[in-house]
């Protein structure tokens, strides 16, 4: 009888150091998806900043303007563009 407690006392301390373990790693990964969701927050808010100044930089007028400007270009005469009809699909 003796025997068989201890082989249940010693079941028990394993189970309850699995127990503490299994605890410590679960705290370990919620606080890592905490950091990785704050960092995800972040490069979303980045993201859109980006986004923003993309398009600022895109804008028709701002190309317009950088191209007058600095690279000293302007439209064709009207006596220079053509109009060309795409065929006519089928």
């Amino acid at each position: 009888m003796a025997r068989v407690n201890v082989v249940l006392i010693l079941l028990t301390l394993v189970c309850a150091i699995g127990v503490v373990a299994a605890q410590h790693q679960a705290r370990k990964l919620y606080n890592e998806l905490q950091r990785e969701e704050e960092r995800m927050r972040q490069l979303e808010l980045e993201w859109g900043q980006l986004q923003l100044e993309a398009s600022t930089w895109a804008a028709h007028a701002r190309v317009e303007k950088v191209a007058r400007g600095q690279l000293h270009m302007a439209p064709p005469p009207m006596e220079h563009i053509m109009a060309i009809e795409a065929p006519a699909a089928h």
